[in-house]
């Protein structure tokens, strides 16, 4: 009777190997996408640069499809003055800051209106642009009571390269509200959020359509 020579210890490991690789489906790669948001930017006016994509935690939110007002709520505590006014230009979009200083964290009214109306008097504001976007920061304090200059200017505040902000007009602070008026050169969509440390009330306005 004839006899198999015994499969070398080498050869059947590979062949257990071979069986054991074609039994398996390779696991797909992880994908990674990066979004506008995310790229690099220029600085802001005034030299502080403001990153395009927080990296404190806040989530930046998505361009809504119309451009109805955005509204939050400030805190309890909230008690701030506006200490810087910026405009840059990014990726399909212009960035306005509002920063802030002072107690709690501010909340903010933004939408557009037929004309600009300065606070309390409600005399017209001239701001150039075919659109203006009213830019309210709620839980605001005057200057004697937060213990913070205010924003002095230059006023009106140009657009710095951008390609739908005309410019930016400081109204006043009244009543626990400061406002601004962002002129446009069109009606876009828009989105708001806060980030921190400092407080900053962002304001991105999308390219004209």
């Amino acid at each position: 009777m004839t006899r198999r020579a015994p499969l070398p210890v080498c050869a059947a490991l590979t062949a257990c190997l071979l069986v054991t690789g074609c039994g398996r489906e390779a696991e797909p790669a992880a994908s990674s996408s990066t979004s506008s948001a995310a790229a690099s930017s220029p600085a802001d006016a005034g030299g502080t640069a403001e990153p395009t994509a927080p990296d404190d935690g806040t989530a930046v939110p998505p361009f809504p499809a119309g451009t109805s007002p955005d509204t939050a709520e400030a805190s309890a505590d909230a008690r701030v003055t506006v200490t810087d006014v910026r405009t840059s230009r990014h990726d399909g979009f212009d960035r306005v800051v509002l920063e802030v200083g002072g107690t709690g964290t501010p909340g903010w009214d933004v939408r557009y209106v037929d004309a600009a109306a300065s606070q309390g008097s409600g005399e017209p504001v001239e701001v150039a642009g075919a659109a203006v976007l009213q830019v309210t920061v709620t839980g605001a304090g005057y200057p004697f009571d937060t213990g913070v200059e205010e924003f002095a200017g230059p006023d009106p505040l140009p657009g710095q390269g951008t390609a739908n902000v005309t410019e930016v007009v400081f109204d006043a602070t009244f009543e626990g509200t400061t406002v601004a008026f962002v002129g446009t050169r069109a009606e876009a969509p828009f989105r708001v959020y806060l980030l921190q440390d400092p407080a900053r009330v962002v304001v991105e306005v999308a390219d004209p359509a």
